[in-house]
């Protein structure tokens, strides 16, 4: 989240926003959030989640559009995070703010637990879950006529806004992406490649119950893209965590995603789409120039702990040079 929109949410609005959708402020929990402010509150013995979604990020159309999608996904067997209707019925309600207004949306809590790191890495299980919920989801994006319409891959907040966010001393970066765009507006676009997709999966953005099921939720990046940037997305940050001298394991870990993911994509019929792997390494890159934008938005980079500081030497040298995390496989 940008520093300036953190100044912006004040007490008012959240107690506002709570009495929307009737909640008692008193039993609002704050517990984070990248690009908007989430709280949880228990209601009738369930747990729900409340998000305030500066009004400088979304338009009340893109908002509209990504609560069509979720309840078109929930109402053909997708497990995802259902909108709840606030007191008046309403998907999403608006707080005007002194300096921006507020969207606020509900949602119930997903079941199950999250898998952080390192337990994420080298499961199969997961993976091959993750392929079947991807599947199916796009599967379903192919059948989608929506009313509200999102925006397209080019128009990410973070595509958009990179220019206000890098250094200038890192312009060769912003060169990289607008040579990565022009490549990427000239892959082919078909039914079979190309829809509305999720936009972050990642397992920061879902639950698994004891079965092993997954409950996605956090459609905020939906956008039109290709398929293949779903996928990408959830090999990148099974990937980066490795850094230059663990490359024995990261092509493990690649290879070990890619075999157990394509099984449970597949399930029941469904195809791959069509270039996906060729295209994986383009949005490797893409997502890399992203996770890099969003860093120097929201973090103080002025003393990276080694961690940081190493990756963001080699995020810098794959980006300028143009070359993504399996490059080499």
């Amino acid at each position: 989240m940008d520093p300036k929109i953190k100044l912006m949410l004040l007490e008012e609005h959240v107690v506002e926003g709570a009495v929307r959708f009737g909640v008692g402020p008193e039993n609002m929990t704050f517990i984070g959030g990248f690009q908007n402010f989430i709280y949880s509150y228990n209601s009738n013995e369930m747990k729900y989640i409340l998000r305030f979604t500066p009004s400088t990020l979304r338009t009340s159309e893109g908002l509209a559009a990504e609560l069509e999608w979720i309840r078109f996904l929930s109402g053909n067997g997708l497990a995802v995070s259902d909108p709840v209707l606030s007191v008046d019925g309403k998907v999403f309600e608006r707080i005007h703010g002194h300096k921006m207004d507020f969207y606020v949306t509900s949602f119930k809590h997903a079941p199950g637990r999250k898998i952080g790191y390192p337990e994420c890495l080298g499961n199969h299980t997961l993976y091959e879950q993750c392929g079947r919920m991807t599947g199916c989801l796009h599967e379903l994006a192919k059948r989608y006529k929506p009313i509200a319409k999102r925006h397209t891959w080019e128009s990410n907040e973070y595509i958009l806004q990179a220019r206000n966010y890098i250094p200038l001393e890192q312009q060769p970066i912003l060169l990289a992406l607008d040579e990565l765009k022009a490549y990427l507006n000239n892959l082919p676009i078909t039914a079979d490649n190309f829809g509305l997709i999720h936009g972050d999966i990642n397992v920061g953005n879902f639950t698994v119950d004891d079965s092993g099921g997954i409950t996605l939720f956090d459609f905020d990046e939906c956008q039109y893209s290709w398929y293949a940037e779903d996928i990408a997305i959830q090999l990148y940050y099974l990937l980066y965590v490795f850094g230059e001298d663990s490359k024995s394991e990261r092509k493990a870990q690649y290879e070990l995603f890619i075999k157990h993911f394509e099984q449970g994509y597949t399930e029941e019929g469904r195809q791959m789409p069509v270039g996906w792997k060729d295209q994986l390494k383009l949005f490797l890159r893409l997502r890399e120039i992203i996770v890099l934008v969003g860093m120097h938005r929201s973090w103080d980079l002025s003393q990276p702990d080694d961690w940081t500081r190493d990756f963001l030497r080699d995020s810098r040298m794959r980006i300028t040079r143009g070359v993504s995390l399996i490059d080499e496989y």
